[in-house]
């Protein structure tokens, strides 16, 4: 039993029984090989991450859905999610159905996340109207509010601004009650403050300029917004919004880089020099974990203290070299 704080100062005095540690695998999902997709997840599976997510884009991947229906397909406890799915590929009558067909495929281990779209290219090259980002938003909570009532099994008739359903039952019904748990993540207050009232787990991670599925996102940050100050700004939204619920939540956080090394100031000097900032601010950034195992772990720990995140994704390149610390903290 702790005392959850913000920042560097206390919003509200009260303790709190933090959530297990747990840690997922984000996967590029860019091999064309079902062979190394399906060998990836069994690796996360035996080095005992709970979670092997993928992203839902256009360009050099297997189809999200499939891909995560071949995974389940493999593995017998690995959960799996979606990372996210974008909002505006499919109505969201079809995501229920597809969402709760993995559900039931991989005997009850998925994980929805949904997302609002974000890179323009995609919609430029599929000939989709790339809307604002407050349209994108309002479509994507819209579309939630249809999947959520899809999942409870009673017919659906609803007429809104972007959607209409009319008398429509949900089948197949997921296994999982009263529902997959749902992500929602973000950077920004507006749909950070809606993850904190519509989903039950909430992610952060920082602003990127990323303009196709080519580019590795760490290679456009905002590396202001990945710093810990901004995180705390962030958590406080969601703190905010969420109200009494906050506690209930699971909150997420993106690894961008894990360096495990003896010398840990020489590894935050060289992520420093890469990304452009202090080590000091990469050294305290919960977006990167830097240092020996011990270290690495204590870092964890700290956050979780200060911040409330338990569930902690990688990328795939950092699979192997974060196994150490999966072994030591999973369910601490």
């Amino acid at each position: 039993m702790t005392q959850m704080t913000f920042g560097k100062k206390v919003r509200r005095k009260m303790t709190v029984q933090h959530r297990p540690f747990r840690f997922g695998v984000f996967s590029h999902n860019t091999s064309p090989s079902k062979h190394v997709l399906v060998g990836q997840a069994r690796k996360a599976e035996r080095l005992g991450y709970s979670t092997f997510l993928v992203p839902d884009h256009l360009g050099d991947q297997f189809s999200s859905v499939l891909a995560l229906a071949m995974t389940a397909s493999a593995t017998t406890s690995l959960r799996i999610g979606s990372f996210v799915f974008d909002n505006d590929f499919r109505h969201p009558v079809l995501l229920a159905k597809d969402a709760a067909t993995l559900d039931v495929l991989s005997d009850g281990r998925f994980e929805f996340g949904l997302g609002a779209g974000w890179m323009r290219l995609e919609y430029e090259q599929a000939g989709m109207k790339f809307d604002t980002a407050g349209i994108r938003i309002s479509r994507m909570e819209e579309a939630l509010h249809i999947i959520k009532s899809l999942f409870t099994g009673s017919p659906l008739t609803f007429c809104g601004s972007y959607y209409s359903v009319i008398g429509l039952n949900g089948l197949p019904q997921p296994i999982q009650r009263p529902r997959p748990p749902i992500f929602v993540g973000g950077s920004g207050k507006r749909m950070l403050s809606l993850a904190a009232r519509e989903a039950d787990i909430v992610g952060f991670a920082p602003k990127t300029q990323a303009v196709g599925v080519e580019t590795h996102m760490n290679d456009t940050l905002d590396m202001p917004d990945a710093m810990s100050e901004a995180l705390a700004q962030k958590v406080e939204w969601v703190r905010q919004s969420a109200g009494d619920h906050f506690f209930k939540l699971e909150l997420n956080i993106v690894v961008l880089d894990v360096v495990v090394t003896p010398n840990r100031q020489l590894g935050a000097e060289q992520l420093a020099t890469r990304y452009g900032v202090k080590s000091g601010q990469v050294l305290t950034s919960p977006h990167f974990l830097i240092g020996s195992v011990d270290q690495i772990c204590q870092d964890i720990w700290a956050r979780r203290e200060q911040y409330g995140f338990s569930y902690i994704v990688v990328w795939e390149e950092h699979l192997e070299s974060f196994a150490p610390v999966v072994a030591r903290l999973a369910n601490k």
